[in-house]
């Protein structure tokens, strides 16, 4: 059996071996698109290069910079630096410092509108989930939610967005028509993220602490449905370590991958089924997850090993990895 300290020594052996070995080779995108990594303890972003994978700057991001996202059209960087109480805009292309949106208290996590015009905010520390307009930059609403909100998704028809609440341990399904909670789900112990397939028939919340992933139909008789639970289970690996967190679901809805914290592990699930079929091993305490455009590959970040992996999609394993700044956060990569 593994104790935590012969586990974190074997990641560290293969975080070596994917950043050295010379029979590892990625080959470069067609395309290069820049990743942006959030680096929560470090304050910083840094920006990797997915063509060569190097390293092409880290700045200055506010204070405790966690969610992350871009633009549909690539311009505009959005960061929450939730210890400012704040979004930080920057330019996706010279890093420049922008504006600020309003965010309300300790944003933590958001969506963006497919059209770019609404950020969907939660609010750690004041229960809500603040509608933010990124042209005229006011807010627009603020949603009343459960405790300690922070996972964050909407559907592809834009009809809800759904916020998860850590402590009530709920998902909540706002309409976007008029802000309004429509559906409340109890799901299992501290929700974490929500993800939609790419058809909007399911969606899926990760509970850290209860150890499983929550399967809704978005089709129930009377709504939003919830119909199993997945569940984790690593030889080796105690069960409170466990914790599945960010996830990302292939555009063909087959695949859904889950990193599980500090069991250093991503698992990948077969939707047909939504049974484990394989476990990737990655960095130590694995958080958020991003596909390059292409989905050719998985990114994730480690946040005790200051890294983040490069997973192959196709072959489902780690293939590299990159050290970025200090408890690396969120990702997000740069639309083509």
């Amino acid at each position: 059996m593994f104790t935590p300290s012969t586990l974190a020594a074997k990641v560290t052996l293969l975080a070596g071996f994917l950043c050295l070995s010379p029979g590892v080779f990625l080959a470069p995108s067609a395309y290069a698109n820049k990743i942006y990594v959030s680096n929560e303890k470090g304050n910083t972003v840094t920006v990797i290069d997915s063509g060569t994978w190097e390293q092409v700057t880290e700045f200055p991001a506010g204070n405790r910079p966690r969610g992350i996202g871009i633009s549909p059209d690539g311009d505009h960087l959005y960061v929450c630096a939730s210890d400012d109480d704040t979004i930080k805009v920057f330019d996706a292309h010279t890093y420049e410092f922008l504006w600020s949106l309003p965010s309300g208290p300790d944003p933590e996590l958001f969506v963006i509108s497919p059209d770019g015009a609404k950020l969907y905010v939660s609010n750690e520390d004041d229960n809500l989930v603040t509608v933010v307009d990124t042209q005229k930059k006011t807010i627009v609403a603020e949603v009343p939610v459960g405790v300690e909100p922070e996972g964050m998704a909407i559907s592809p028809d834009v009809r809800f967005v759904v916020n998860t609440s850590e402590t009530t341990n709920m998902a909540h399904f706002i309409a976007t028509e008029d802000y309004k909670i429509k559906h409340n789900i109890l799901v299992d112990q501290r929700p974490r993220y929500a993800r939609f397939t790419n058809d909007g028939k399911t969606l899926y919340v990760s509970s850290e602490i209860g150890g499983t992933v929550s399967v809704i139909d978005m089709h129930g008789e009377t709504g939003p449905e919830l119909t199993q639970k997945i569940g984790f289970e690593v030889a080796g690996v105690q069960p409170e370590w466990l914790q599945p967190v960010g996830m990302r679901i292939t555009a063909d809805n087959k695949w859904l991958f889950v990193a599980l914290g500090p069991a250093n592990r991503v698992a990948v699930i077969d939707t047909a089924s939504n049974e484990v079929v394989r476990y990737v091993l990655v960095g130590q305490r694995v958080w958020q997850l991003a596909f390059t455009p292409d989905q050719k590959y998985l990114l994730t970040t480690n946040g005790n090993s200051n890294d983040i992996t490069v997973i192959d999609v196709a072959k489902q394993e780690a293939v590299k990895s990159i050290q970025v700044g200090q408890q690396p956060w969120g990702v997000v990569v740069a639309p083509d």
